[in-house]
């Protein structure tokens, strides 16, 4: 109940205006979820009768009916328990943390694939420095491939194994950590070009 208290006369209860805002982030919180594909949702820990009214917000084209159907979403996910909202938040955030890093082993895959074929040896160098369980002679053999692939119009097949074959390289290592903040340095320096 609103009001203000007899004895210290502070309000009682949350503003409206705070109330509103809180309406606001549960509404974006139900669009972020409608926007997912349904292998993204099957990950977050949503309550089987949402899942059904975002099904069914999902199927809505027409540009009012969905805004409609967005807030009557936002409404029932405003009657569940503010920790299993949070719970929701909390799961789309470490989604799109590792769908971040992701990206960013991927571009660096691709910065390693592109120096290889540019560069060389010179580049096969520092790649072997750095992976010390590289093969030389496949390596060499793909990147001769890809060249000769590329100059006479064929499909890339090399140049996609090459890809495989630095994956393999790395995302092991990625376990370790070691990379891990070496891709976050590397997608901080993509974001800043």
């Amino acid at each position: 109940m609103r009001g203000r208290d007899e004895e210290t006369g502070e309000f009682l209860g949350e503003s409206r205006s705070q109330n509103r805002r809180e309406a606001l982030e549960i509404l974006a919180l139900g669009e972020q979820l409608v926007d997912l594909t349904p292998a993204q949702l099957a990950r977050l820990p949503i309550p089987e009768d949402l899942l059904g009214h975002i099904e069914s917000s999902k199927r809505i084209t027409s540009h009012g009916a969905r805004k409609r159907q967005l807030a009557f979403l936002a409404k029932q996910m405003r009657r569940e328990e503010d920790s299993t909202l949070e719970a929701i938040r909390d799961a789309l955030s470490a989604n799109s943390e590792t769908s971040r890093r992701e990206v960013a082993i991927m571009h660096r895959i691709e910065r390693w694939r592109e120096r290889l074929l540019a560069e060389g040896d010179a580049a096969l160098g520092e790649l072997l420095e750095e992976y010390p369980q590289a093969d030389r002679q496949q390596l060499r053999t793909l990147v001769r491939n890809a060249r000769a692939e590329k100059a006479r119009n064929k499909p890339p097949r090399a140049y996609r194994e090459i890809y495989q074959v630095l994956r393999g390289l790395m995302l092991p290592a990625q376990v370790g950590g070691d990379v891990a903040s070496d891709a976050d340095e590397d997608f901080d320096e993509e974001e800043n070009d």
